[in-house]
């Protein structure tokens, strides 16, 4: 009996892993969709949307260029539409902008420096969850189980009341 356990354990666990590797291969591919799918548009008017959504809007507080309506604001969506006609790409119009204003126009944090950290502090929780929750997974599925042994089996047959060639046909919910 302690080998049908056994036996019955490995495959079970072997289930689990298929269930796993099928989960990993589907989130690979949704992620894959998603990125093909999410890459932006080119177009001028993408562009500038774009970028009027990554400007602060040099008036208001936290909103941005595309979602303020202040004349400031206008003023700027019309100058990025100019600059795109003119030629100019994305980094050189940001670059203008920080020129004017400084570097709180823009609302993501730069790509170093202080906002190295702004970017990786929030991988770097995923990460450390993810791991989390794989070292408790692995200890958990390493935890030695024991089997119930003839003395056992006999024991808690005597103390719910069960004489041990019942056990079989035993029914759920019999009350000692």
């Amino acid at each position: 009996m302690a080998l049908d356990r056994a036996v019955g354990g490995r495959v079970r666990v072997k289930k689990w892993w298929v269930a796993w590797v099928a989960l990993a291969v589907i989130v690979v591919v949704a992620v894959g969709v998603l990125v093909a799918r999410s890459r932006p548009s080119n177009s001028p008017s993408a562009r500038a949307a774009r970028l009027s959504s990554e400007l602060a809007c040099p008036v208001c507080t936290g909103e941005s260029v595309a979602d303020s309506n202040v004349p400031e604001s206008r003023a700027m969506r019309l100058d990025i539409a100019a600059r795109i006609k003119k030629g100019q790409n994305d980094a050189q119009i940001r670059d203008a902008y920080v020129a004017i204003y400084g570097e709180h126009v823009l609302l993501t944090p730069a790509n170093g420096g202080l906002g190295v950290i702004a970017w990786g502090l929030p991988v770097l929780a995923l990460v450390l969850g993810a791991g989390g929750i794989a070292f408790a997974i692995r200890r958990g599925s390493r935890t030695p189980r024991l089997a119930a042994t003839a003395d056992d089996v006999a024991l808690v047959d005597r103390e719910r009341g069960h004489h041990p060639d019942d056990w079989p046909g035993d029914v759920a919910g019999e009350a000692s």
